[in-house]
């Protein structure tokens, strides 16, 4: 039982660390079928916002008030990496809808560039982020079996990033026109839906759970500036699987990546482990090339 209990919570790790990394990319690339390429540098400008809002509270706070730097660098992670996925939709992506080649070039560009930044303005190596102490340790359960505060904090924090989601696009006036566009852009524009706006604003939201997925692998290891591209590939990997478009399919497909990795891991290793579930996800998608949830809509093409 022991045993099971902390498979299954592996499992469920790794999923939520997927699930959070791929969010906001199902959203841009769902809406508007950017191949956004540069996600994984968002993901790593989440990362150093929370490393910066660590640095300020060393440098300008009572030592008292520091474990609680992390509360306040999760919406810093969140503001920052939306602000910069806005100037780069105004500024690049939307004049490339429609070209996902082009697209998917210039933001591998992108991406290329905010790496160097990030080694010019913080260097090479890898820099280390402390993690509050009221995350140190683990609860205990079936006596033996400990799980660590730190992977019970994250599967929290996607549990709420999901939730503000699904309020957002379930129960909002923005989210009901994101779905409008999503099903028919056409039919939305001549409503009276502004689509640029909706995609402007969509595409840093997603950057912006890109900035909390950052700020969320601080607690895993150090960072630096190529962060982003260990977790890309991965993300496309839960976005197909799960369904382009559909926020239920991409909480499947990370689901259940997490946990085919982690038991394909215990009867193998890390490295055949993750051959295994690429292997498993070619030949899902050959029998059902939509994913686990299929996108309805209302286009007739």
């Amino acid at each position: 039982m022991e045993l099971f209990i902390l498979q299954l919570f592996n499992g469920l790790s790794i999923g939520s660390i997927l699930l959070l990394v791929a969010l906001g990319l199902a959203i841009t690339f769902g809406l508007m079928k950017v191949i956004n390429m540069a996600h994984g540098e968002l993901i790593m400008i989440g990362a150093y916002a929370t490393y910066l809002t660590q640095n300020l509270f060393l440098d300008y706070m009572p030592e008292s008030m520091f474990d609680w730097y992390f509360i306040l660098a999760i919406p810093a992670s969140f503001v920052i990496a939306f602000a910069i996925g806005l100037v780069l939709e105004m500024g690049l992506i939307r004049f490339l809808y429609g070209r996902p080649l082009d697209s998917l070039l210039a933001t591998w560009g992108v991406g290329l560039m905010l790496q160097q930044l990030a080694r010019t303005i913080f260097g090479a190596p890898n820099v280390a982020v402390k993690s509050p102490t009221w995350l140190d340790g683990g609860l205990s359960v079936f006596g033996g079996t400990l799980l660590p505060y730190k992977r019970l904090f994250i599967i929290g924090l996607v549990v709420a990033c999901l939730v503000a989601m699904y309020v957002y696009i379930y129960r909002s006036h923005e989210g009901r026109r994101m779905r409008a566009v999503m099903q028919n852009r056409e039919m939305a524009a001549c409503l009276g839906v502004s689509t640029r706006r909706v995609d402007a604003m969509t595409f840093a939201i997603g950057s912006g759970i890109a900035g909390i997925a950052g700020c969320a692998l601080t607690l895993m290891g150090p960072i630096g500036p190529s962060l982003g591209t260990y977790y890309i590939v991965d993300a496309f990997m839960v976005v197909v699987l799960g369904g382009v478009g559909k926020l239920v399919g991409t909480v499947l497909g990370a689901t259940g990546i997490g946990m085919f990795n982690t038991l394909f891991e215990y009867w193998t290793n890390a490295s055949l482990g993750k051959v295994l579930v690429f292997v498993c996800i070619v030949a899902f998608l050959q029998w059902r090339p939509s994913g686990l949830v299929a996108m309805r809509t209302r286009s007739l093409d």
